[in-house]
């Protein structure tokens, strides 16, 4: 048998299907989402509450936000080290909304209490988020 012959006379055997891996990208896309939304409104209730809604002197406390402001790019560009850290920071807030939910009168209190919901499903989110990527086995690269 020729060289022609044996490689016309039967196509190599497919290959074997690999299990499918489950869609981590969608996810991971919405939880995403999910965390910039929170996090956002989480600013966004604090600069109005400090500087319109219910302020306490001249509006100085709104720069609480900043550190938020600060882990918005590194959220938006999926830096799982930002993701991280947030988790972290978010109880700063959950403890202050308690501790002015507990001091501050009405529509103050009712500000802190919607403050510690924000900070609660925000750290459930990135918890989620972190937990997810990692599993995926996408490590520090974000899909």
């Amino acid at each position: 048998m020729t060289f022609e012959a044996a490689t016309r006379a039967s196509p190599p055997a497919p290959a074997p299907a690999l299990p499918r891996q489950p869609r981590v990208g969608a996810t991971l896309r919405s939880l995403r989402a999910a965390v910039a939304v929170l996090l956002l409104a989480l600013v966004a209730l604090g600069l109005a509450w400090e500087l319109a809604l219910a302020p306490i002197g001249r509006g100085t406390l709104a720069i609480k936000v900043l550190p938020l402001v600060l882990a918005l790019p590194g959220v938006l560009r999926h830096r799982l080290y930002t993701y991280r850290w947030l988790a972290l920071l978010v109880w700063l807030y959950v403890l202050e909304g308690l501790v002015r939910a507990a001091s501050e009168r009405a529509s103050a209190a009712a500000l802190a209490a919607g403050e510690v919901v924000l900070a609660l499903a925000l750290f459930a989110t990135v918890v989620l988020y972190i937990r997810r990527r990692l599993r995926g086995g996408v490590g520090t690269r974000a899909p």
